[in-house]
């Protein structure tokens, strides 16, 4: 019996240490971007020539039930500056509520000044976005087709900032870095910009200057429509069709530029169930790309180590979630048997490997926050310990996409609710579109409660050096969890009540 415990002991040290190993990997390679972003950011790219002549451009515009936006999303699109000649719109329409009429309507009322704009609805949702881009591009005219989601709001110099790039002709795409609309609309929204920014100015900027891969985001971005066709085209196979057909075109010798001081606004999600819902698709989407292009990209002769490896971090970044609760789930566990073996040393090191994560992730997140602020930045340094912990928060949710990805779990392409929430006087929890809630709101909660009875236990066995660490953690889960439950619950009783008629309202009142 007793060789048995040892047998597990040394066997849970291994799975431990080995996850601990893996996570240092990540926040190394944070350190590497950081590197490379602070090495190259004062280049900016510049079109290789002019056009004499601008090129045809389509616009196209995916959306599915997007009332509240679509109208304000076509008319910022009329507005950017670039001759109308040359300028064809396609609202690509898969809708089944009133955004069918309010599309239609405004489509109409354009098309009567001068535009080349079309309505093109589908009866059915048949591949998704990927779908729907690849029925516009059967009738586009466009030599370049520029790409917005509902709910981006597009400058008027969005096309004279990007068209020269394709004077080059291996150029196949050009991607904005993403602003944010409603960035301090709460405190969710700050810490989600912060994210989000981490992504957009240190990550895209870092691998495209680094000469690594890099993606399109699916929208606020143009790409050469022959890129498209020779890739394959749209695929909706995985979640992510932008990622997959990024991968795709560079394997095949494609150029793709960022230009990270060209931001594009865009609506973040209020609802914490919604931001869960985007998040667990781009995770999903990521493992079944991953699936399905990596091999090509690892057995591509043609294609320098450093790409690969960089390749291989990008395309397996959200196994960090996986890490992640794993290395939560044992580590109370393996610190008491180390204890218990009087290797208190190697409990510090345990801490120091862990903290040196941490430390990592906030260097990472100061860098673009001073990049996308400025002299402001203070102003939302605060709100990076909650950014870390929803990022914590988000891991059972991550962590599922991950697992469903693995096992070929198909779902159908959930759309996050664009609800044109721009200020914060702006009520959407009595606006129509809604997120599903899952359990794993109640998992979340859970775990911080596991978190809080490890918080004591770290107070009895005096790892005071523990205490901000579990903290932090514990109040991401519990955040993450109570939001999610909260909002939910908000959105179904506002729901309710803007459907009871107005006179029954009063007549209870009374």
């Amino acid at each position: 019996m007793e060789n048995l415990i040892l047998i597990a002991k040394i066997l849970v040290t291994a799975i431990y240490l080995i996850t601990l190993g893996l996570l240092c990997a990540f926040g190394l390679h944070r350190h590497y971007l950081a590197y490379l972003f602070n090495k190259y950011k004062n280049q900016t790219p510049e079109p290789q020539g002019r056009f004499i002549k601008l090129p045809m451009v389509t616009v196209q515009l995916p959306i599915y039930n997007e009332m509240y936006v679509v109208e304000r999303l076509v008319s910022s699109v009329c507005e950017i500056d670039y001759p109308k000649e040359l300028l064809e719109i396609q609202v690509l329409d898969d809708s089944t509520d009133q955004t069918v009429e309010i599309a239609r309507t405004c489509v109409n009322a354009y098309r009567s000044l001068g535009f080349q704009i079309h309505y093109i609805h589908r009866n059915n949702r048949s591949g998704f976005k990927a779908g729907a881009l690849s029925e516009g591009l059967k009738s586009a005219k466009g030599e370049l087709i520029a790409i917005f989601d509902a709910d981006f709001i597009p400058p008027e110099h969005f096309l004279r900032k990007t068209v020269d790039f394709f004077s080059d002709p291996k150029v196949g795409m050009v991607q904005l870095r993403w602003g944010h609309v409603n960035l301090d609309y709460s405190s969710l929204t700050k810490a989600q910009s912060i994210l989000l920014d981490g992504h957009f100015v240190i990550e895209q900027a870092s691998r495209f200057h680094g000469g690594a891969f890099f993606n399109f985001n699916g929208t606020a971005g143009v790409l050469r429509k022959a890129c498209i066709e020779s890739a394959g085209g749209w695929q909706h196979d995985t979640l992510t069709e932008d990622l997959d057909l990024s991968y795709r075109a560079q394997l095949k010798g494609w150029k793709f530029i960022y230009l990270k001081d060209e931001p594009v606004n865009a609506e973040l999600p209020v609802d914490m169930n919604a931001f869960k819902s985007q998040q667990h698709r781009w995770a999903k989407g990521a493992i079944q790309t991953a699936k399905k292009v990596l091999p090509q990209i690892l057995r591509a002769k043609e294609l320098p180590l450093r790409i690969k490896i960089e390749a291989t971090f990008h395309l397996l970044g959200n196994f960090a979630y996986v890490l992640l609760l794993v290395l939560l789930s044992l580590m109370f566990p393996i610190s008491y048997f180390w204890h218990s073996l009087g290797w208190e040393q190697v409990v510090l090191f345990n801490l120091f490997v862990v903290s040196a994560c941490t430390i990592s992730v906030i260097r990472f997140y100061v860098i673009s926050m001073k990049e996308v602020h400025g002299k402001n930045w203070t102003k939302y340094w605060k709100y990076i310990p909650l950014s870390i912990a929803v990022g914590s928060g988000i891991s059972i949710n991550n962590s599922k996409a991950v697992f469903e990805a693995l096992l070929g779990k198909n779902s159908e392409f959930i759309r996050t609710p664009k609800l044109a929430v721009t200020s914060k006087g702006d009520n959407w929890r009595t606006r129509k579109y809604s997120s599903s809630r899952e359990i794993t709101a109640l998992i979340e909660l859970g775990v911080g409660l596991m978190f809080m009875f490890q918080t004591f236990y770290a107070v009895f066995m005096g790892y005071m050096a523990w205490i901000p660490f579990l903290l932090l953690i514990q109040f991401g889960f519990i955040y993450t969890g109570i939001l999610s439950i909260c909002h939910g619950s908000q959105r179904q009783t506002a729901t309710i009540n803007s459907l009871i008629p107005k006179p029954l309202l009063q007549k209870d009142k009374s």
